[in-house]
Formats: C-alpha cells, structure tokens, sequence
C-alpha cells in the first residue's frame, strides 16, 4: 500500500451464520461482521483496504483471514493472538426476509487489540478511518478507539462511524446508549438508521431526532430508513434521497453495502462540500445497498466494482 492512500477499518471479525430459509432450522456459514463487510465491500469496489482486527491461531481464524485476503483486504496491521478466538452470530430471516440477529457466540471476549499495538504507520497513508459501535461493549475496545480516532486527526485522516447497535452485546441499554453518544462527535461521516436514531435520540419522530442530533456537530450523517431511502444531513439541511425499489431476497448486509459505496465516493471525490454532492453520494450507497439485498447472505453479498460499473453515473433505471 506504499504511496496509495487507503481505507483503513478497524473491528472485530464474525462467523455469520446465517438461516438457509425463513424457518431459521438451517444455517449456512460465512465470513461476517459488519467492519468485515466494509473492508471487503471497499476492496470489491476497487479500493485498497486494510483492517485491523485480533484472531487466534484455531482453524475458525485461519478461515477468517484466508477469506479476508481473497478479498484483497490488507491485514498487516492485524493482531493475532493464539488464544482469541472468533466470534459468531447466528442470523434469522423474517417472513419478510429481514435478518434477526439471534445469538451471539463469544468464547474471549477480553482478548483485544491494545492501545499500543496500533501502529502509526497504519493510519500514515489512509483517507478514511472506519469504525462501527460493534467493539465498543469492551473497556479495552472503547480506549484503542479512541486511541485510534486520536491517531487519525493527527494525520488528517476523515473518520467514518456505523453506529450499527447490536443490543445482544451490551450489559444495558443505558450503557450502550451513553457510549455510541460518546464516540460521535469525533466523527466526520456518521451512518445510523432511522431505528438507531430513535433509540439514541429517545423519540419516535425522525424530524426531532434529526434536530437532536444536530447537537453533535457532525458534518456529514445519513440516516438509512431502508425501502424509504436515505435521509442525508448536510449543513443543518435534511436531504431524502430515495432508492430504486428491487425485491429483496436477503437484508443481510445491506447497511454494509451502503457504507462501502458513501466511503469509496469519498475516497475518491472527498468530503461532500455541496448538497449535490452530498446527494450524488447517499445515491451511489443506495444503490450498492439494494443491489446487496437482492443476493443471499452479507459479505457474499456484497457488490463488486464491474457489477456497479453500470450504474455509477446512473441516476435512475432498473438495477
């Protein structure tokens, strides 16, 4: 990656497992996690990716990072420490194909990447840091974030956050609320859903919650409200973008899919200065998130750069 600027995530790595049918009495296995699905989703998209995570030595980790390099994603500044052992969620559908994270599996959940083994050089040649709320639940994951958002504003490097609120992994609802509030005004781009949104901004109302939001002073926010589109806020300004309706086959991933497209748009354009831009932006993740919920599974999902190629510069028109 020397002289190339990348995308830079930083997570834990999943086994998802994933229901075969809407019974939820099979399940299929695959690479997941939502940092997962970003790095790889950046390095479909033609984009150099690096991620850093922990694994341990067992065959589940071995499955990880093989997996990870077939993607092209870069694990230089991964850690692997024997005893670690992956985690897994298993992921049932709905009726409605909507995914249910079920059950989480998580034999060492102490075992992290430290403070101290972050690496300057990791962030030296990144444009965008990324990070979701998903390591947030540990003391240690809370400190090596912050350590590595301190990292990134010393380099100039955009950070970019999925709030992504998995409830499963946290003691309380209280906790996980006042730590996913702690982290965004370090933010530069902040994802979240209109469910997420409602939780952390105690209301129901979208419009107040957006207003409550502004407090945060974040320069770029999308809200994902799924068929509905996507609500951009830009300069104390909301933008709904709409999405091109498809029929759905697997939500899984789906949010995933709209972070690596908003990341690689800016990646490759920067920050949005105009409400055009911010727009051009939120419509190029939709895109990538529809088409992602037309396929089965999360990471297997996620679309590549020759299947978008298409509809890059398209503004409407079937996928």
């Amino acid at each position: 990656m020397e002289n190339t600027k990348y995308i830079l995530t930083y997570g834990d790595a999943f086994v998802d497992y994933i229901a075969a049918n809407t019974k939820n009495d099979a399940f299929n296995r695959h690479l997941g996690g939502a940092t997962v699905n970003v790095a790889a989703g950046v390095s479909r998209l033609g984009i150099p990716s690096g991620f850093i995570t922990i694994t341990g030595d067992d065959e589940t980790s071995a499955f990880v990072r093989n997996a990870l390099l077939r993607e092209g994603v870069d694990l230089t500044h991964a850690i692997v420490v024997p005893e670690k052992r992956v985690s897994g969620v298993y992921i049932h559908l709905t009726g409605e194909f909507d995914r249910v994270f079920a059950d989480y599996v998580n034999e060492t959940p102490d075992l992290q990447v430290m403070r101290h083994e972050l690496k300057l050089e990791a962030f030296e040649s990144a444009s965008i840091f990324h990070f979701c709320s998903g390591t947030l639940f540990h003391p240690e994951a809370r400190k090596t974030t912050r350590k590595a958002l301190e990292i990134s504003k010393e380099f100039d490097v955009l950070c970019s956050y999925d709030v992504n609120i998995r409830p499963l992994r946290w003691e309380s609802e209280e906790l996980c609320r006042e730590t996913v509030l702690e982290f965004l005004p370090m933010a530069d781009i902040v994802k979240l859903t209109t469910v997420e949104l409602a939780f952390l901004m105690a209301t129901e109302s979208l419009e107040e919650g957006i207003s409550r939001l502004s407090r945060f002073d974040i320069p770029l926010v999308f809200v994902t409200d799924g068929e509905n589109g996507t609500h951009a806020v830009f300069q104390s300004q909301t933008l709904h973008v709409p999405v091109i309706p498809v029929q759905p086959v697997d939500t899984t991933g789906a949010g995933d899919a709209f972070m690596a497209g908003v990341i690689r748009h800016i990646h490759m354009l920067g920050l949005p200065e105009t409400q055009q831009a911010v727009i051009d932006c939120a419509d190029f993740g939709n895109k990538l998130g529809a088409l992602c919920a037309t396929k089965a599974g999360a990471l297997t999902a996620m679309p590549k750069l020759e299947e978008i190629e298409k509809i890059i510069n398209q503004r409407s028109g079937e996928l």
